[in-house]
């Protein structure tokens, strides 16, 4: 007879996401994800393979969840630089307050992490780098047909830099950073690309 699941694997990885999220891959054993998930290695093995690959679904899901509906969110929303504002916002906020205050970004702790050295994790982040480069992009365009940005600055460039700046948020408040600091620096970096004219 065919062995049956009795567990529900998108309940399983949800958990999975979680202890990655937090702990990191480096120092989450598979131990760790045995006792957080009541599963036994083997259940595991033959649902999502390795750990290594365990991983990579856990990134892949994390994505779905959680960063590209930010980014979808971002993109087509046309009010401009006020959407980039509320944008770093609720990332400061989902950093610096409630159930996942301190955690940082998965994908974010991943660039940072020896995980990165995986070719097959580098070249997730690569894909999410841009994801999150286009949206920034796109929502510039319009604060530039808007007259928003100030004379002379490139909306790609601009997005290039803002996605740098998302990245140290993410990176600063798992180190302990304050709400209000990033706030500060996400207020001044956006009134250096803004026109006086905005102010």
């Amino acid at each position: 007879m065919p062995d049956i699941k009795h567990f529900d694997p998108d309940t399983v990885l949800d958990t999975v996401v979680r202890l990655f999220w937090r702990q990191g891959m480096a120092t989450t054993g598979i131990q760790d994800i045995v006792t957080a998930t009541g599963l036994n290695r083997s259940s595991l093995y033959a649902t999502f393979g390795g750990k290594q690959e365990l991983y990579l679904a856990a990134l892949h899901r994390y994505q779905e969840q959680w960063s590209r509906p930010a980014f979808r969110g971002l993109a087509e929303d046309r009010r401009g630089l006020p959407a980039v504002a509320e944008f770093f916002d609720a990332l400061i906020g989902v950093r610096c307050s409630g159930e996942y205050a301190r955690w940082g970004c998965m994908v974010s702790n991943a660039q940072a992490g020896a995980e990165n050295g995986d070719p097959d994790v580098r070249a997730f982040l690569d894909r999410h780098h841009e994801e999150l480069r286009e949206a920034l992009h796109a929502v510039l365009v319009v604060a530039d047909a808007e007259g928003q940005l100030a004379l002379d600055t490139d909306p790609a460039t601009a997005a290039d830099l803002l996605a740098l700046l998302a990245y140290g948020v993410n990176l600063r408040s798992r180190a302990g950073a304050e709400a209000g600091s990033l706030g500060a620096t996400v207020t001044a970096a956006l009134r250096s690309l803004g026109s006086r004219a905005t102010e």
